[in-house]
């Protein structure tokens, strides 16, 4: 198992200006570290993302870092213009030197989809069609393209990512049926759905994975994201990660609570032990956040955790206290087993 990084960047209760530079400068913590990937969320009208523009802040994380590497995950494509994208895209992967990480998906919330004036049900067919026109963008010299939402002709590609023929692309999973098109597009996986689900998931790619004659040492990664709070005894831990979870899931819920709603699937409630006790959350001494990472490879057969060390009100500090304590006594164990 290897491990990443996913963080809403949602609202701390800090200045935004400060905000930022201590995301940045987590981000080289997790650089010094060794985490393969910074994975970062895009919302819009809503304390659950201070960062609605992932270009914008990802071209900030390239300059600051060295090896890691960084991505959306995912962009919304149905709020952008793919071919603009496209170029966005290149820009990162060099202004990294081969480092991005290409997240797509529909967008996750009917709300946010509404501000900008697109049809939430008209999310997967114009996904679709974008990510098509993105793909072509990125690898022909010339873009020709008719669809029902986007249609190009003679389109010089002056620019071209570094990584061939595009950067590593990465897509939330909640459903196995989703899997024949992750495998066919050969795409990295994360799920956040209940446990069974997952092992479902993770099964079923490893299975079509092999039909389709690849080789299980070439596999995608596959995973899924944890709160994680280490401290030095479990007390401490649990008592900031209490803390901190409630308010990232008051931003958790905002747009639903103020549109009368419920998530399609609702397991972050407010009940922290439940949550706890779910396995979404890990928090402990460092011994007690291994055991429970022990387990979660056990039962999902991921090989990818994305870790969110920082969220809700947590400090600078408490969030760096978490990297490094998971960074010293949690990885190498872990890696030493495996």
């Amino acid at each position: 198992m290897k491990f990443g990084v996913f963080d809403h960047l949602d609202r701390s209760g800090e200045p935004l200006a400060d905000f930022y530079e201590h995301r940045l400068q987590l981000a080289e913590a997790y650089d010094r570290h060794g985490f393969h990937a910074l994975h970062t969320a895009e919302h819009h009208a809503t304390p659950l993302g201070m960062a609605p523009s992932p270009s914008v802040f990802h071209s900030a994380v390239a300059q600051r870092t060295r090896h890691l590497r960084f991505g959306p995950l995912v962009y919304t494509l149905n709020l952008y213009h793919p071919l603009r994208l496209a170029e966005e895209v290149c820009m990162l992967d060099h202004l990294s030197r081969g480092r991005f990480q290409l997240g797509v998906g529909r967008g996750i919330s009917p709300f946010e989809l509404a501000y900008f004036g697109a049809d939430p049900k008209a999310g997967q067919d114009i996904y679709i069609e974008a990510f098509e026109v993105l793909r072509k963008a990125l690898t022909a010299e010339v873009l020709d393209h008719e669809g029902r939402h986007f249609t190009y002709r003679d389109v010089p590609i002056e620019l071209h990512p570094l990584q061939k023929p595009y950067p590593p692309i990465w897509y939330g999973i909640g459903n196995p049926d989703s899997v024949p098109w992750c495998v066919e597009n050969r795409v990295n996986i994360v799920s956040n759905a209940p446990v069974a689900l997952v092992r479902q998931i993770t099964d079923g790619y490893r299975a079509q994975w092999q039909r389709a004659g690849h080789s299980l040492a070439t596999l995608p990664f596959m995973g899924t994201t944890r709160h994680v709070v280490v401290a030095p005894t479990d007390a401490e831990a649990i008592a900031i990660a209490r803390r901190a979870y409630l308010c990232w899931q008051s931003s958790f819920m905002h747009l639903f609570r103020k549109h009368q709603a419920q998530p399609r699937f609702m397991i972050y409630t407010d009940d922290f032990d439940a949550v706890r006790a779910s396995g979404l959350i890990l928090c402990g001494s460092a011994a007690t956040v291994r055991r429970e990472v022990q387990a979660i490879e056990a039962e999902s057969r991921l090989n990818y955790l994305l870790c969110r060390f920082a969220f809700g009100d947590l400090s600078l500090a408490e969030s760096m206290r978490s990297v490094e304590l998971f960074a010293a006594e949690v990885m190498p164990e872990l890696a030493a087993a495996a």
